[in-house]
């Protein structure tokens, strides 16, 4: 059985800290999403505007922990007055009764490369297995997207296949889908 938090913790480790997002990420979240690779590998609108951020922190975080279809952090990196805002990352497309969930993420352009991504991913993989009780945690990644499947890769996920035609995008294009997952059984922890 899967225990849902009443509320969004906080998780840290080292100079990462995963938290829930506030109505104060919102000019952070928009100016990210000003990065053409964040759409291009996401669900995220081109044409990202203030009013999707608006949308996502005031009404769709609410009704996805309310529906416990989605449970969104911000990912924070740094110490001291030297915090910055790095991305998002989220447990979603649950299959509860299964014990599995999906990962997803995006880093900030200024953040990538710095392992901010890894640590998050293995920050948050950690909390849905010792914590809520997953089993099986995937992430789809698209075929053409180099550096979140080496993120997984790093993070101690395995490609499990490739799903050809899996998502669409914004301009109707149907893209392969990389499948990667982590068993709990063979999750090695933080």
């Amino acid at each position: 059985m899967i225990w849902w938090p009443p509320r969004i913790p906080t998780l840290s480790f080292g100079l990462l800290t995963l938290r829930p997002v506030i109505e104060s990420d919102i000019p952070e979240i928009y100016k990210s999403c000003q990065d053409p690779v964040i759409p291009r590998f996401t669900r995220i609108p081109q044409n990202y505007t203030i009013e999707h951020a608006e949308f996502f922190v005031k009404q769709k975080i609410p009704t996805s922990l309310a529906a416990k279809t989605e449970i969104p952090f911000a990912i924070d990196y740094g110490n001291g007055d030297d915090v910055k805002f790095a991305g998002v990352i989220s447990f979603h497309s649950m299959d509860l009764p299964d014990l599995v969930a999906e990962i997803g993420y995006w880093i900030s352009a200024g953040m990538r490369g710095k392992g901010v991504g890894k640590t998050a991913a293995r920050v948050l993989t950690n909390f849905g297995f010792e914590t809520m009780g997953f089993e099986r945690i995937e992430a789809l990644v698209d075929v053409d997207n180099v550096a979140s499947k080496k993120l997984l890769e790093s993070a101690g996920y395995t490609l499990d296949g490739i799903l050809r035609k899996k998502s669409r995008r914004y301009d109707g294009h149907h893209v392969d889908m990389a499948l990667f997952s982590v068993i709990k059984d063979d999750w090695k922890g933080l």
